[in-house]
């Protein structure tokens, strides 16, 4: 079983759970610091290990009038920043094969972007970096063929790769998890995260944005935390209704601490007695 180590802490399928944590989008930098710092404050209090995330750029819009983020060149200043004053790794989306390089210098965790898991030069890009890559499987992707994504990563001589459940596309503007999907993808040896958040969201449910149901994303967190896996995805906001994205499926920041605290619980018990399949 692969085990990767972060900061101080190690990311593996049965090392306790890491949370992977923030805004959808970095609306500015004081907003950054303000959740990066709330949010490691809870994750040292409740003891779990913790990465703070957010995009630069969302470039996969469900429309051309939605805001899209800070932007590279200013995110980049954020995020150092929130390293050296929160003391927290970052985590950050990429879309191109140019931006690997220039996010590497700063951001601990690369993330792939569910729509573009399967385009190969982007994965080899990041996988070159040597950094932490996290690619979310597709909403068009069974389990099964989400295996075969870590094999191009490797092939650019980097195994630190995390790979995340998103949920499956089913019908119009619906996703759902497959709860074999986590168990299935761990036969990798590489860490599974649940991305609880975006697995409730309805694509393109408002018409012009994307809808959600925030209020189920800690129970999806619970029943795939409970298969034994290394870690949850979870964005949060201090006021999601007025997000400029991705809102309706956020966990309220005056929430978090009380759903970490109870993952933590199904995270201990799922690595004391572990499911083999």
């Amino acid at each position: 079983m692969k085990k990767i180590s972060l900061s101080n802490f190690e990311i593996s399928n049965d090392s306790p759970m890491v949370i992977i944590s923030g805004p959808c989008q970095m609306e500015s930098r004081d907003h950054a610091m303000m959740m990066a710092s709330e949010l490691m404050d809870r994750a040292t209090k409740l003891d779990i290990p913790f990465i703070f995330k957010t995009s630069f750029d969302k470039a996969n819009r469900t429309s051309l009038k939605g805001k899209r983020g800070l932007g590279l060149e200013k995110s980049l200043e954020v995020f150092q920043e929130i390293k050296q004053k929160v003391g927290c790794p970052v985590l950050t989306d990429v879309h191109t094969e140019s931006q690997c390089a220039q996010i590497a210098e700063v951001v601990d965790v690369i993330q792939i972007p569910a729509f573009l898991c399967r385009q190969t030069d982007l994965l080899l890009a990041a996988g070159k970096t040597g950094k932490i890559v996290n690619v979310k499987k597709g909403q068009f992707l069974s389990p099964l063929e989400a295996t075969h994504i870590p094999e191009k990563v490797a092939s650019a001589g980097n195994d630190n790769i995390l790979l995340t459940e998103r949920g499956t596309t089913f019908g119009y503007n619906n996703l759902v998890v497959d709860m074999r999907g986590p168990v299935i993808m761990k036969k990798t040896g590489y860490p599974i995260i649940i991305d609880a958040t975006h697995a409730v969201m309805q694509p393109g449910g408002l018409g012009g944005a994307s809808s959600g149901q925030r209020e189920f994303a800690p129970v999806m967190a619970r029943a795939a935390i409970s298969l034994g896996i290394a870690g949850v995805f979870m964005e949060s906001h201090q006021d999601p209704d007025n997000a400029p994205s991705d809102g309706p499926n956020m966990i309220r920041l005056s929430d978090i601490e009380g759903v970490w605290r109870s993952l933590k619980e199904f995270d201990k018990l799922a690595k004391q007695d572990p499911i083999n399949v």
